[in-house]
């Protein structure tokens, strides 16, 4: 229930708003003065405030001011009497959301004004709880990991965010976690209210580049029937991420070089210069120093985006993050798929420990999903994981004759042996691992 605080000297005034929106299940406290008005807002936290300017013991103004200071997210809406209209008008630049003259000849009107401020304050509330949820969904102790090159990328966000960088290049291979760490960089800094505004540069074409970037004018094109906001000016005061950079086309190099700078743009067909206060991220899986000697990138793009660099490294080179990225995926699939399933053998442990990862974390994170989703055992064993585990995890043994070598066929033995260890003798699963039939595999082993 939505929870009204009126603060007036006049107590049929506060009986009369009471009475009138209880009809509306508003739960209405009253304060007679301007003393216990603040001490009953600190007590109840109430949506919206009612407050009268002339009170016996306080300006109404000086408790507004108070209120604003010691409640910011309460609304207020002024009462005000015949004749003090500029009173009022000066509440409002205070920060009173609205103003309401007494006695209240027509109540619908004060049951508008209140309704449309406690809608107004329910979606400030849910505004501020989607920023909460996202701040704990991309915040920086979301990158996971206890290896050095780990504690380090996060420190150094935490220490970039923070600062006044304006443009940040984010280089690492596909899969390591780029858009992450974009919005760690965000909702890490001073920025987190305002807006994060991505675009994947590999995804947009040639003509259609200015137009997202730098929106357009009502009649700049033959589409153009309204006037666009373009997503430099849509993340004014945030964040523009640019994913995959190195694929933007010569031309639109050149046109982004030239706002990159000074933030100052025009819309496609319009006049107006536009200036914006943004801090640009971009990302890249392709090494744009490599792009520039090809001859793909402008080299003064590059100088201009490579301001701060942060490399992320891939997940083969931080071996210490394979298990608790893993046993995070664990425990978010399982809430997704409500399994229970509780973790992985020492053996499967070790086969993910020894893989390579070439689609880094992105590869891990789908891996650990289908293993849940098609999971009905309490933990992870080695013949859940695909081919390329059951595969890679087997070594041809190195025990030598006496003459330090041994036969082909003795290799061979010893290598359909461990398969079929491996894969708990299932004549169909080793076979597929070593690239014969079933009827091959059953031979061999009947020689043995």
């Amino acid at each position: 229930m939505d929870n009204v605080l009126v603060v007036d000297d006049e107590r049929n005034i506060r009986t009369l708003v009471a009475r009138v929106l209880a009809q509306d299940q508003v739960e209405v406290q009253g304060a007679g003065t301007g003393k216990e008005g603040l001490q009953m807002a600190d007590e109840v936290s109430p949506d919206l405030i009612l407050l009268d300017l002339r009170l016996p013991d306080m300006d109404g103004m000086d408790v507004l001011r108070a209120l604003r200071s010691r409640h910011p997210e309460v609304a207020v809406i002024i009462i005000t009497g015949f004749g003090q209209i500029q009173s009022a008008v000066e509440a409002i630049k205070v920060g009173a959301t609205d103003y309401l003259e007494k006695p209240f000849e027509h109540l619908e009107k004060l049951k508008l004004a209140v309704s449309r401020a406690l809608d107004a304050a329910r979606a400030k509330r849910e505004i501020r709880r989607l920023h909460g949820l996202q701040e704990k969904q991309y915040g920086v102790d979301q990158i996971i990991g206890d290896s050095e090159p780990t504690r380090t990328l996060r420190d150094l966000i935490r220490k970039v965010a923070r600062s006044e960088a304006q443009t940040i290049l984010i280089q690492g291979d596909s899969g390591t976690g780029k858009e992450l760490v974009a919005r760690g960089l965000h909702y890490e800094s001073a920025r987190r209210d305002f807006p994060f505004m991505e675009v994947n540069c590999a995804a947009i074409t040639e003509t259609l580049f200015e137009s997202e970037l730098f929106g357009h004018e009502k009649g700049a094109f033959t589409d153009a029937k309204s006037a666009k906001k373009g997503l430099m000016e849509l993340a004014d005061r945030g964040t523009l991420f640019l994913d995959e950079v190195s694929e933007m086309s010569p031309n639109s190099q050149a046109k982004f070089l030239r706002v990159l700078q000074e933030r100052v743009f025009r819309r496609v067909g319009g006049t107006r210069d536009i200036k914006v206060d943004l801090r640009v991220i971009t990302a890249t899986n392709r090494p744009l120093e490599t792009r520039v000697k090809e001859g793909q990138f402008r080299e003064d793009l590059f100088y201009r985006l490579n301001v701060i660099p942060i490399h992320i490294p891939p997940l083969r080179e931080r071996r210490d993050d394979v298990m608790p990225l893993a046993l995070h995926f664990l425990t978010e699939s399982n809430v997704r798929s409500h399994k229970s399933i509780k973790g992985f053998t020492p053996e499967t442990e070790r086969l993910l420990l020894t893989y390579p990862w070439p689609g880094n974390v992105r590869e891990l994170r789908n891996l650990i999903e289908r293993l849940v989703i098609l999971g009905t055992s309490d933990h992870i064993e080695p013949q859940h994981l695909p081919l390329q585990f059951a595969s890679q995890a087997v070594e041809v043994p190195r025990e030598e004759t006496q003459q330090g070598f041994r036969t082909l066929a003795e290799v061979e033995r010893a290598y359909i042996n461990q398969v079929m260890q491996r894969v708990e003798a299932n004549k169909s699963r080793a076979a597929k691992i070593l690239g014969i039939s079933r009827q091959t595999l059953r031979k061999k082993l009947v020689e043995e």
